[in-house]
């Protein structure tokens, strides 16, 4: 079973985006009232912008986690057809993420982060591989590529957003990868109340990872997200 994967990081980051100012402050006497009502409606907005975004990531964080699992089920069985199928939504899930960033900083971010978040499910595809041919040098290397793969997305998006931690960021991945990990095991043993179990774990701790980039996010760009928080991550 051969699946072709993207396994490059572009040497490009996340591109800053740059924000206009809001316009100017001498509004005639006339139109205070007005202009004093479009800036709560604003802050409405903004708000409703920043619980999107987190809606947004979350779901495709989450969606990411199940078809990832569903995947490597079929892998470890052998099912090619269903396999490729699954690949094929990972891919569509994996562009979709990236548009997510880049409806934020512009698409040479969604170009510079696609190919970058598609490089860890090559790394998942080969543990997977390994684990199906009791293949312990394989599983161990693919660990290691995953753990330095943390470390790369972390600063890959500290490199964007100044209130990301790059060694937060990397263990959030790791737990993800850890996680995913699990499910791989358990599915491997056929144990399949281990198996729902450790996908509830890994599917929750999407959120960790959701949750605090969409806040980083409306942190950084205040003018388009309202500001909720001052704690950064």
């Amino acid at each position: 079973m051969k699946i072709k994967m993207v396994r490059s990081v572009s040497a490009s980051l996340l591109a800053a985006v740059v924000m206009t100012g809001c316009g100017s402050t001498n509004s005639p006497s006339g139109m205070q009232g007005h202009s004093m009502h479009g800036s709560m409606m604003g802050a409405k907005e903004a708000a409703t912008a920043a619980a999107d975004l987190r809606v947004n990531l979350n779901a495709l964080l989450g969606e990411h986690m199940l078809i990832a699992s569903v995947a490597t089920s079929h892998a470890l069985g052998g099912r090619e057809i269903p396999f490729n199928g699954a690949v094929a939504g990972l891919d569509a899930n994996s562009a979709d993420i990236a548009k997510a960033i880049g409806s934020v900083y512009g698409p040479d971010a969604e170009k510079a982060f696609l190919p970058l978040w598609q490089k860890h499910i090559g790394f998942v595809v080969d543990y997977t591989a390994g684990v199906a041919a009791k293949d312990k040098a394989k599983q161990d290397k693919a660990v290691k590529d995953l753990i330095g793969y943390a470390d790369d997305f972390g600063a890959f998006l500290s490199a964007a957003n100044p209130n990301l931690s790059k060694s937060t960021v990397a263990e959030l991945v790791k737990g993800h990868i850890l996680t995913l990990k699990d499910v791989v095991d358990a599915q491997a043993a056929k144990d399949w109340a281990k198996v729902y179990g450790d996908l509830r774990l890994a599917a929750g701790h999407m959120a960790m990872i959701a949750d605090p980039l969409g806040m980083a996010i409306a942190k950084q760009f205040p003018e388009r997200f309202a500001q909720r928080s001052k704690k950064s991550f």
